[in-house]
């Protein structure tokens, strides 16, 4: 037989604000940077791609030098 007697009304033991923190902290991350993480340094020198035109919009110049 269970005695709920026993069970007090708050928990004893350590504050776990920091732990639950933490968990949501890496609840927001995606599985992907999880598993494989990218280090800072290559997120902060990683190029920015500039806007190409699109295939078939340029203009040759077909006349032949002189």
């Amino acid at each position: 037989m269970s005695d709920t007697h026993a069970i007090p009304e708050e928990p004893h033991g350590p504050d776990l604000t920091e732990l639950r923190a933490e968990i949501d902290e890496l609840a927001s991350q995606s599985t992907e940077e999880l598993v494989s993480p990218a280090p800072k340094i290559v997120e902060e020198n990683e190029p920015t791609p500039a806007p190409t035109d699109p295939i078939g919009s340029e203009e040759w110049d077909d006349t032949e030098p002189a």
